[in-house]
C-alpha cells in the first residue's frame, strides 16, 4: 500500500500518520470555515492578507522544514509540533478577527423614525438625533413626493400615497437616495441638485465632502445655514449615508402606522418608530400663525365672528386627530410586528423635561446619549425669548410649550376639544371647562404620562 508521505514500515506507524494527516485535514477544515464566516461579515479581504503569513509562522514555530518521512522516534514529537503550531494559527486568526471588529462600531445599525404631523415640535425633537455624530439625518425628505404626486384626501388615494410615502421611505432608510430623483424638480442633472428640501437642516448634508465648496452664480434654494456649499451631489449624499452607523428620518407626511408592518419585517432594517404627539389646541394655534393663509377661516371666526367655520374644516380637524389616535392605539397595544419597536412620545413632556426625554428616546432605540447632543440640547432649550420665531428649534422650552392658552379663544378650544376628544382622552390631555381654566397656569392640562407608552 503506497502513501504519499512515506511507506510505513509496521501498523502502528501508519496510524501515527494517519493521525497526522488528520490534523492537517481539520486544520484546512478549520481555515476554510473560518473564511467563509468572514466572508459573510465582510471581512474576507483583510482576512485573507493575514492567512498569507501563516505558512510563514507555521514554518518559524516547527524551526525546520516539514519532513516527508518523519523517524519512528520522532512521529510522536512531530504531532506535539503540530498541535503547538494549529494552537497557535487558531490564536493568531482570532486575534486578527478581534482586532478587526475592534476597527468597527460593534453595535448593529439602527433606522430611526420620529412620525409626527406638523407644528408638533418635530424639528425640534428631530434635532436630539441630527446632533448625533454616528447618525446620518433628513428632515422631511418625503416633501418631494407630496410637492410632485397628487393624491385626492380620502378612499383609495390615501391608501395609495400611504403606499408611495412608505415604499420611498424604506428606500431612503437603506441610503438609496437616488429615489427622490424622480421626485425633485427641476430633475437633478448628473446626480447634482440645488434643490434639496431643508438641506440645512441635516448637517450630514452640510459636512465634508458632502458640502462641496460652492459655484458662482449657483442659486441654492435650501442652502447649508454654517458655511457655504454648491449644488447637493447625491452621490455623495449616499456614500455619506453609508459611511454613517445609523440612519434617522423625520416626516409629517405618514400618519397610518399599518403601513409601516412591511418596513418593520424587512431583515435589512433594524427600525425604532417614534410617534410624537401635541396638544391639538396647542396644534391648531401654532398653525393658525405658521400657515396663516390656510386657517383664514378660523382666524376670522374666532376673533370677529364674520365668517362662519364650515362643517368640512371641522371634519378635516376631526379626520387628523383620528387618524394619529388610531396609530397610536395600535402601538399601544403591542401587536407582535411592533414589539419593542414603538415608542409614544408627547412633545409638552419633552418641552419641560428635553435632557429626560432625548435619554428615554435614546434608550428605545438602543444607542448612548452622546455629550455633543447633551450640548445642544442644553444651549437650545433656555433660548432667550427673541430667538423664537415660528419655525426655530431654539425655544425657552419650559415656557414655550403652553404659551398658546393665552393666544386661543376658548370657543376655538371648545371646538378642538369636541372633535379631537378620543385622542386628548388617550394622549392625557385634560379638556378646559371654561375660559377662565384655560388661561390658568396653575391648572395643569397634562396628566401623568404613562410607561405604558413606551413599547
Amino acid at each position: 500500500m503506497e502513501i504519499r508521505c512515506t511507506l510505513p514500515q509496521d501498523f502502528w506507524e501508519l496510524l501515527h500518520c494517519l493521525k497526522m494527516r488528520s490534523k492537517y485535514a481539520v486544520l484546512l477544515v478549520f481555515v476554510v470555515g473560518l473564511v467563509i464566516i468572514e466572508k459573510e461579515n465582510n471581512f474576507i479581504s483583510r482576512v485573507s492578507d493575514k492567512l498569507k503569513q501563516s505558512p510563514q509562522a507555521l514554518t518559524e514555530t516547527n524551526g525546520t522544514e516539514a519532513s516527508p518521512a518523519p523517524a519512528e522516534n520522532d512521529s510522536l514529537a512531530s504531532l506535539r509540533e503540530l498541535d503547538a503550531a494549529f494552537s497557535q494559527l487558531r490564536s493568531h486568526l482570532r486575534n486578527v478577527t478581534l482586532q478587526m471588529v475592534g476597527d468597527r462600531d460593534p453595535r448593529p445599525r439602527r433606522h430611526i423614525l420620529l412620525m409626527a404631523t406638523t407644528r408638533t415640535g418635530s424639528s425640534f425633537v428631530g434635532e436630539f438625533f441630527n446632533q448625533q455624530d454616528s447618525i446620518f439625518y433628513l428632515f422631511e425628505p418625503l416633501w418631494h413626493i407630496e410637492r410632485t404626486v397628487t393624491f385626492e384626501p380620502g378612499g383609495a388615494n390615501a391608501v395609495g400615497s400611504a403606499l408611495v410615502y412608505r415604499d420611498v421611505l424604506k428606500q431612503l432608510l437603506l441610503c438609496d437616495l437616488y429615489i427622490l430623483e424622480s421626485f425633485i424638480l427641476p430633475a437633478p442633472e448628473d446626480h447634482l441638485t440645488p434643490f434639496m428640501f431643508r438641506r440645512g437642516s441635516s448637517r450630514s448634508l452640510c459636512e465634508e465632502p458632502v458640502c462641496m465648496p460652492s459655484a458662482k452664480k449657483v442659486f441654492e434654494k435650501y442652502h447649508c445655514k454654517n458655511r457655504r456649499c454648491g449644488p447637493l451631489n447625491v452621490t455623495l449624499a449616499v456614500e455619506a449615508c453609508h459611511r454613517k452607523q445609523h440612519v434617522a428620518l423625520k416626516t409629517v407626511r405618514i400618519r397610518q402606522l399599518e403601513f409601516l408592518q412591511p418596513l418593520v419585517e424587512d431583515p435589512r432594517l433594524d427600525i425604532r418608530i417614534i410617534q410624537l404627539v401635541r396638544d391639538p389646541r396647542a396644534v391648531l394655534a401654532s398653525r393658525m400663525v405658521a400657515f396663516s393663509g390656510k386657517y383664514e377661516t378660523w382666524k376670522k371666526w374666532a376673533s370677529e365672528g364674520e365668517a362662519p367655520l364650515h362643517e368640512e374644516e371641522v371634519q378635516r380637524l376631526r379626520g387628523n386627530c383620528e387618524s394619529i389616535r388610531l396609530s397610536a392605539e395600535l402601538g399601544l397595544r403591542r401587536p407582535g410586528w411592533l414589539r419593542g419597536r414603538y415608542m409614544l412620545v408627547r412633545y409638552e413632556d419633552v418641552a419641560q423635561a428635553p435632557l429626560q426625554k432625548a435619554e428615554e428616546m435614546y434608550r428605545f432605540v438602543g444607542l448612548p446619549l452622546t455629550p455633543q447632543v447633551k450640548e445642544w440640547i442644553s444651549k437650545n432649550t433656555q433660548a432667550p425669548h427673541d430667538g423664537n420665531g415660528v419655525y426655530s428649534t431654539r425655544k425657552n422650552s419650559s415656557e414655550q410649550f403652553e404659551k398658546w392658552r393665552f393666544s386661543i379663544p376658548f370657543k376655538l378650544a371648545q371646538v378642538v376639544q369636541d372633535a379631537c376628544a378620543p385622542a386628548m382622552h388617550l394622549f392625557g390631555y385634560k379638556l378646559a371647562s371654561s375660559p377662565a381654566a384655560l388661561a390658568n397656569r396653575s391648572f395643569s392640562l397634562l396628566e401623568e404620562a404613562q410607561p405604558s407608552w413606551v413599547t
